[in-house]
């Protein structure tokens, strides 16, 4: 076994689309551990791996496996060629069968109330019985693999697992099944394991497929680039248009006509109905009295020491990682890292300066990954899915509890991310008067959003905090999200750090 783990599985998982470690050098990998997935004598193996890296550090990854004789069932994810009882055939990841893919949707269905096994199947109220029609892949994803099922659900197998609860199965089915909340995908069900140390792994969630037209960064980009078009084709001379204070709530009312007959009110009701959807997902999570994992908190010293130490170690790694790619960058890019650099002290006391004993709001579960991608768009309306939190996190971070704004600023970036594509894309013209466009807009749309957002909490009474406590965080929130980007932007794609750096440099010197 050992040497089928450490010769064939690491060839084969370092290939895999889901395969999270390829930045990193792989030592070996062990069986952490093995359980039946099966229904009467069809039976199939799920292996937990662990895997261990020279750096010290390792991941765990599910795989389930199957054994077939048919070599036109082994032309997908083909792991090993073997002879079992005198049969020739192929180990292959189980999840391109549909005998398993079956099997797994009828255990769901059949799933007792109570599962007291070491598998463990649920279903939700809202899933009928339906029978087994098809099921086929969902597409290219990175980190997990997604099941259509009967044209109607969803199940999304995550290959990276972690010993504890999957924060998207836990928030998703706590958004549907407790708080009925409506713009998000319904729970239908899952699978969860009871590994040796009697921890609860979630292996799959199952939801009810949204139609859809997309997701919101998309439309997002769609309408950006018909709204910088216009500014063009309209011949807009941006001095005419009033400048808003950053973060001021607005509403329809306080947009300057000149502003909506260039963007189109369609557009502007947009971003006001997204922001009541996140509006309502935080009074949703923010209203449990009962399940300990969901109930408010206030802000503490235990929230801020965690708060600091996270920030402070993470920004200390994105300084050395400007440091070692300067030479990638030019122009305003390179001036605006430098800039960081310079800046370095008065950013890390802008970390420090979190002081919980001047907060007076509350603390919830939140998204934690919050962006336009996580959106899907449907009949001028919005659903939020995927609740695994941020990708760079332990899973005990990922459940902290959180200031609601932490996601509001998530989405902000995104909604400047978007703009700056935009204007990269598709415009030769990237003159001052572009750019200027570009923040004065955003400045408009995220105040918008505020307008809307902040009306709908206050309303349910979920505690954000009072104005300059709100206006604190949300800045603070945006530096962090932008500190974090910049990482992974310089790794992966160092035409791209432009975006956080002029996120960052914004926030430090407004």
């Amino acid at each position: 076994m050992s040497v089928f783990l450490s010769d064939v599985l690491e060839e084969y998982i370092q290939k895999q689309r889901w395969y999270g470690g390829k930045a990193s050098k792989l030592k070996y990998i062990e069986l952490s551990e093995y359980f039946r997935i099966q229904q009467k004598e069809e039976v199939y193996y799920g292996l937990i791996l662990e895997v261990d890296f020279v750096e010290a550090f390792y991941q765990h990854y599910f795989l389930p496996i199957a054994f077939v004789t048919d070599e036109s069932l082994a032309e997908k994810d083909r792991i090993l060629p073997i002879s079992i009882n005198g049969n020739d055939g192929y180990i292959i990841d189980a999840i391109n069968l549909e005998a398993f893919r079956k099997l797994v949707f009828e255990r769901i269905i059949t799933a007792e109330p109570v599962d007291r096994t070491k598998v463990r199947y649920h279903k939700s109220a809202l899933l009928e019985d339906p029978a087994y029609e098809s099921s086929k892949f969902m597409g290219l994803e990175q980190s997990n693999t997604s099941i259509i099922y009967n044209n109607s659900c969803v199940l999304k197998f995550f290959r990276r697992i972690y010993s504890d609860k999957n924060p998207d199965y836990e928030m998703s089915r706590y958004l549907s099944e407790k708080q009925e909340y409506k713009n998000t995908p319904p729970y239908l069900g899952s699978i969860n394991i009871i590994d040796s140390e009697k921890d609860i792994i979630t292996i799959a969630l199952m939801q009810k497929m949204i139609p859809n037209e997309g997701d919101a960064w998309d439309y997002m980009l769609k309408e950006f680039d018909r709204i910088f078009r216009a500014f063009l084709t309209k011949n807009i001379n941006i001095n005419d248009v009033p400048k808003t204070e950053q973060f001021l709530k607005l509403g329809i009312n306080d947009i300057p006509p000149i502003l909506i007959d260039w963007v189109g009110l369609d557009f502007l009701k947009k971003i006001q109905t997204l922001a009541k959807r996140t509006a309502e997902m935080h009074v949703a999570l923010g209203s449990e009295f009962e399940e300990m994992a969901f109930t408010p908190a206030h802000y503490n010293g235990d929230y801020e020491v965690w708060l600091k130490n996270r920030l402070l170690y993470q920004f200390q790694n994105r300084l050395n990682t400007v440091e070692n790619n300067l030479h990638k960058l030019n122009g305003m890019a390179l001036e605006l890292a430098q800039e960081f650099l310079d800046k370095k002290n008065s950013i890390r006391k802008r970390f420090v300066n979190f002081d919980w004993t001047k907060l007076k709001g509350q603390r919830i579960r939140v998204h934690g990954d919050y962006h336009l991608g996580q959106v899907l768009v449907k009949d001028n309306d919005f659903y939020i899915l995927d609740f695994e939190g941020e990708p760079e996190s332990t899973i005990r971070d990922r459940k902290v509890k959180q200031p609601p704004l932490k996601d509001v600023a998530g989405l902000f970036r995104s909604f400047h991310y978007a703009i700056y594509t935009t204007i990269f894309n598709h415009h030769e013209d990237t003159s001052e008067q572009i750019f200027n466009a570009g923040e004065l807009l955003y400045d408009y749309i995220t105040g918008l959003f505020l307008g809307s957002y902040i009306t709908k909490v206050r309303d349910a009474n979920l505690n954000i905090g009072y104005n300059q406590e709100r206006v604190f965080l949300l800045k603070y929130a945006l530096l962090e999200k932008a500190v974090y980007e910049l990482g992974y932007e310089l790794n992966s794609r160092p035409q791209w750090a432009i975006i956080p750096l002029k996120g960052i440099s914004n926030i430090i010197n407004n």
